[in-house]
């Protein structure tokens, strides 16, 4: 997570979005980087509002845009799916070195999820605190050029991008009926990424 005290902006991180390349980018121009551990780095909607939404509208002000990128979701399992096959995955119980995607996404869609494809949900991670806290400006992942140029106008800098933490390159094969079945249970998953203008 990072907070620009000036351009009253908090850039949350979702999970395999790209954000560990947009943290080492912008983290000389934050006032606060939040990079360890994972479960601050990567708070979510409703730990944002309860743990540095208070903190941050106290000192900084009350009017603040939260940003976030979401994934197409199919792309998204996908990446978790590689991001599991890395070397040092191999002697860790969670690896997909002898899962399909195939296999992996329908473990997703199981109501108890194998350790394998428990990765949770971007809708969920997104999700409006109950006291209406809320993301209030979304970019698309494969839209990198349109959140590049609105972080460049609002931070008035330049910013130069680099690749980070990308996972192997592998085929990713989804049945129709597995894709079926995400598309029904995860359908939030789907509508989340297709409202983004």
């Amino acid at each position: 997570m990072l907070v620009f005290a000036k351009a009253r902006l908090v850039f949350l991180s979702v999970p395999k979005t790209g954000t560990t390349a947009w943290q080492t980018a912008l983290a000389p121009l934050a006032d606060m980087v939040v990079s360890d551990p994972p479960e601050l780095k990567h708070a979510p909607v409703f730990r944002y509002n309860r743990f540095f939404r208070p903190m941050l509208e106290k000192f900084i002000s009350e009017d603040l845009e939260v940003l976030a990128v979401i994934r197409e979701p199919i792309d998204w399992l996908g990446s978790w799916y590689r991001y599991r096959r890395r070397p040092f995955m191999r002697d860790r119980p969670n690896n997909t070195f002898d899962v399909s995607f195939d296999e992996f996404v329908d473990g997703y869609c199981r109501g108890d999820q194998p350790g394998y494809a428990n990765v949770g949900s971007q809708a969920k991670f997104v999700e409006p605190a109950g006291n209406g806290t809320c993301v209030t400006r979304y970019f698309r992942y494969e839209d990198p050029a349109g959140l590049h140029r609105f972080l460049e106008d609002r931070l008035a800098t330049k910013i130069t991008l680099n690749r980070e933490n990308v996972s192997p390159t592998l085929p990713l094969t989804l049945s129709a009926d597995t894709e079926q079945k995400l598309r029904r249970k995860y359908s939030a998953e789907f509508d989340l990424w297709q409202s983004i203008g």
